[in-house]
């Protein structure tokens, strides 16, 4: 039996990562741990009723895990699965429904994240920015970022072959038209922008299509590739930006109401990357890249390596759990 449960919704695969990785860290912190992940759910018409389904998901997989292991803490890892949670417990959070279910969209989630954002004992968001939209009063926070580190050795500007990349799962949320538009406005020709994550695609000049890939494939191309282009309409946290950095590629984007985690790095690191004119900030990476890039982003990520999450999570997380 284990002291601690996680309880990982795992709807997407950046969401599986993410939970191995706060599974494997809070191991590393000496903590004694069971995971258990919801099955996935037959596939529904809208997002209300897909977090539905998710949700109760979660809660037959808490269940379970809960009888077998007798925890003395439980984590829910994000907000979904925490909406039907059989027992309180603290929630690792992305986002809040009260920000990203607008309208019908969140019309039962928003009103029973209150709730369950009430009873929780512990809130762990991944960013300051998570907690977008929660109540004045709530548990107390501790941010945990998700782990982002570099893939392998980094390659010169002069070595990477691929002008521009960009991950394009659930292309509405991610800008993909936007993403297009803005390099068919800028690209020479040469000039290749490569896009992961979907394995259908108009054709289109200096567009090429790699599809779903393995991490490892994903995080290969990044290193051959010189910028990172995206121009969500909202994003939770950005993993893909972050490994984008972290794998030496300049991130041009545009603003987002919310700021996704990987927005001040790449600000800090060239400010005319980012910013609505995307078609303009397209040629300066390419064009005039500002010397030391990656130097200059490598100390802004440090917060999202293993060596600081896994500090949190033993001078932080760990005692506010089990004491």
């Amino acid at each position: 039996m284990a002291e601690l449960l996680v309880v990982s919704l795992g709807s997407t695969v950046g969401l599986r990562a993410s939970d191995a990785e706060l599974v494997a860290s809070l191991r590393r912190c000496g903590a004694d741990v069971a995971l258990v992940a919801a099955a996935t759910p037959r596939q529904v018409r809208t997002l209300a009723l897909t977090d539905l389904a998710w949700a109760r998901a979660a809660r037959v997989a808490a269940f379970a895990g809960i009888a077998r292991e007798q925890p003395r803490a439980i984590i829910y890892s994000s907000i979904v699965a925490a909406l039907l949670a059989p027992t309180p417990g603290a929630i690792r959070l992305d986002a809040l429904s009260a920000q990203n279910r607008p309208g019908r969209h969140g019309i039962w989630q928003r009103p029973r994240e209150r709730t369950v954002l009430g009873r929780a004992p512990l809130l762990l968001p991944v960013s300051e920015e998570a907690l977008t939209g929660a109540p004045a009063l709530h548990a107390p926070a501790i941010v945990v970022p998700i782990v982002v580190e570099p893939s392998g050795p980094a390659l010169a500007r002069e070595q990477r072959d691929i002008a521009a990349i960009t991950y394009a799962a659930n292309p509405d949320k991610k800008g993909l038209d936007r993403v297009l538009e803005a390099w068919a406005a800028a690209r020479r020709d040469g000039e290749e922008l490569v896009v992961t994550g979907i394995d259908e695609l108009p054709r289109a000049d200096g567009v090429r299509l790699a599809g779903t890939l393995e991490r490892d494939e994903y995080r290969a191309l990044l290193r051959r590739s010189r910028l990172y282009l995206a121009a969500p309409r909202r994003e939770e946290y950005g993993i893909a930006q972050l490994e984008a950095l972290a794998d030496g590629a300049m991130l041009v984007s545009s603003e987002t109401a919310v700021p996704y985690a990987a927005l001040a790095p790449a600000r800090e690191a060239d400010p005319r990357l980012i910013g609505p004119d995307l078609a303009g900030a397209i040629r300066t990476a390419l064009d005039d890249p500002r010397p030391g890039y990656a130097a200059a982003v490598a100390p802004l990520l440090e917060r999202f390596s293993a060596a600081s999450v896994d500090r949190v999570i033993t001078e932080q997380v760990l005692p506010a759990l089990l004491g």
